[in-house]
């Protein structure tokens, strides 16, 4: 069965997506099993890409399973820094310090 966007759905990410606290971080994938769609992170990345058409929200608090930024969202890191996210020398995220524990 294919999986249809609809808005409820983009809320839904959108929602998870402005809980994530300052100063944090969550995975596509982690963000995908706190809706029940263990499967769907690239759905996630999608929703995100297209974030701002329906608000506000801080996804560059967003980043891959390794704590890799988004190849084309350029203030991320300077965004995450701003906050105190710390990153490893390899230019990811420090995950096992600063993943959001929900």
């Amino acid at each position: 069965m294919p999986l249809i966007l609809d808005e409820s759905l983009i809320y839904e990410i959108l929602s998870v997506v402005s809980e994530i606290p300052e100063g944090r971080v969550a995975s596509y994938g982690q963000i995908a099993r706190l809706i029940g769609r263990e499967k769907n992170s690239r759905l996630v990345g999608k929703v995100l890409s297209m974030a701002d058409l329906y608000g506000d929200y801080p996804c560059h608090r967003v980043v891959n399973h390794a704590g890799r930024l988004a190849p084309f969202f350029r203030e991320q890191r300077e965004k995450l820094l701003d906050e105190g996210v710390g990153f490893k020398e390899n230019g990811c995220v420090d995950m096992e310090r600063f993943r959001w524990d929900c």
